[in-house]
């Protein structure tokens, strides 16, 4: 019996913020058939070194091994802004990937993006598109949220046609509005519903 296709969720979260977003992606994973969401982190980084973390997280999603990234039928990356460009961790982690480049892996697999700033203009947009680039030098597909999403012209918070976002503020964190749930799941569901179409 062959393996069900999935869509790798993988993310890298410090306060939680993109970890829940990447729930709500995978959510929408869930609503089509025939494929399902495989959740996975990096791990952080560090000068040190000396190997500084347990091979498995103490809890939350497992890491992301770059097999798991290799046969996936679809990606969709998420990252905490960094000075309006993707966290290091996440960063180091594509850049071990250099083989898949050289023999086309990740070639024509459908791929969205997600976010969570501090601010409100903290740089979702820039992160959104710096994470882009990477997916592009693989030949990925890369996808958004359309404005046919009423979501999107109505949220007061996060949500981009570049990919979700989350404004999850600094002194007084703010929850997921309905809205950026919405978007991270309408993402969640598109990405799922284009890697069922390339390959079939």
């Amino acid at each position: 019996m062959a393996e069900t296709p999935y869509i790798l969720v993988l993310y890298y979260s410090r306060s939680g913020h993109t970890a829940d977003m990447a729930l709500q992606v995978a959510r929408g994973v869930a609503r089509v058939n025939g494929i399902e969401a495989r959740v996975r982190t990096v791990a952080p980084v560090s000068p040190d070194t000396e190997a500084s973390v347990p091979a498995v997280p103490e809890d939350g999603a497992v890491y992301c091994t770059t097999e798991e990234l290799r046969h996936c039928a679809g990606l969709i990356l998420g990252s905490a802004t960094r000075f309006g460009n993707m966290a290091a961790p996440l960063k180091y982690f594509l850049d071990t990937t250099g083989d898949m480049w050289l023999n086309g892996a990740l070639v024509d697999k459908p791929a969205g993006l997600f976010t969570s700033t501090g601010s409100l203009h903290g740089g979702q947009e820039a992160t959104l598109l710096s994470m882009a680039i990477p997916l592009l030098h693989h030949g990925m597909l890369i996808t958004g949220v359309p404005y046919t999403e009423p979501a999107l012209s109505r949220t007061e918070a996060g949500g981009t046609p570049y990919g979700a976002s989350h404004w999850a503020g600094t002194d007084d964190p703010h929850a997921m509005t309905e809205d950026e749930k919405t978007i991270c799941q309408i993402l969640g569901q598109r990405v799922a519903r284009l890697a069922l179409k390339v390959a079939g």
